[in-house]
């Protein structure tokens, strides 16, 4: 009875080793290739529960998620002008064909970043020196990251890889010749102010002289009608004494003494040394006729 369940024991601890070398589970982020003896049998992209041969067969899992690879250190390159620029760059990839992928690479993805960061490199370089330093950092900047992932997409295929981003991080002066060009840039800047400033005061003085030549201009034509203004109403004034004159000159001749009278002896100060007889006395003396 003891050996029986012994057997069964056995029996059981046998089947589930063999269950376990002959199953395996495929996650929904990985992709599988079945080998048998270093040959490649099938594979298995769809997620679940799989089967293979126990002993004979092995299973090697591939990331089918999208990577990120890092060029690291900026690297240098050179622009149609022959100046040298420094580029941070990185790459998103995933494998698509993973049958593909472990033929042409092994399935090791050290080789596989090794032949994207080639591909990279070298397209960077054919068209930075396409491209002068305004058109790399600014001018055509997007059109080169996208003829940059068409590129190495269409090499990344050959070995089972699809890329789907290349993007340029930072484009820099290498340290040798940013103080150069900082020193450059300071002085185009210094040259442009010091211009700025000599057409701001050369504008300034121009039109503190039309200023001053339009207020010489006010003057002169506000003094020519005063003038013109004064001389009407002295016109004016003379009409009416000379009328005023020639209704009644003795009314007239009266009126103009007693204004004399009015000014001479305003001041009780005042001291007038005149003779007797002067016409000045004419209506102090009595009434004319």
């Amino acid at each position: 009875m003891r050996t029986n369940l012994a057997n069964i024991l056995i029996g059981a601890v046998v089947v589930l080793i063999t269950l376990s070398l002959s199953l395996f589970i495929v996650d929904q982020r990985q992709a599988a290739i079945v080998l048998q003896l270093g040959e490649m049998v099938r594979v298995e992209t769809d997620p679940g529960l799989k089967w293979k041969i126990p002993l004979m067969q092995n299973v090697r899992f591939f990331d089918s998620r999208i990577l990120t690879l890092d060029a690291g250190e900026p690297e240098r390159f050179i622009t149609a002008e022959k100046k040298n620029v420094l580029v941070d760059s990185f790459v998103k990839w995933r494998i698509v064909d993973v049958k593909q992928y472990y033929i042409s690479v092994g399935g090791d993805e050290i080789r596989a970043r090794t032949r994207l960061l080639q591909t990279v490199n070298s397209s960077m370089r054919e068209e930075f020196g396409k491209r002068t330093i305004h058109e790399v950092v600014s001018g055509e900047r997007e059109q080169i990251m996208n003829v940059l992932r068409e590129k190495t997409d269409a090499d990344a295929r050959k070995i089972g890889v699809q890329v789907l981003d290349v993007r340029l991080k930072r484009v820099d002066f290498p340290a040798e010749i940013s103080d150069s060009v900082y020193r450059r840039m300071d002085a185009e800047r210094k040259r442009v102010a010091n211009e700025l400033r000599a057409s701001g005061a050369a504008e300034g003085e121009k039109i503190r002289a039309d200023a001053d030549k339009q207020r010489e201009v006010t003057l002169a034509e506000a003094y020519r009608d005063a003038q013109k203004t004064k001389g009407e109403g002295d016109a004016k004034a003379s009409a009416i004494y000379a009328a005023a004159f020639g209704r009644n000159a003795e009314f007239y001749a009266f009126y103009r003494s007693l204004e004399a009278y009015k000014q001479s002896f305003k001041s009780k100060s005042d001291v007038m040394v005149l003779d007797p007889s002067s016409s000045y006395f004419k209506y102090l003396k009595g009434p004319s006729k």
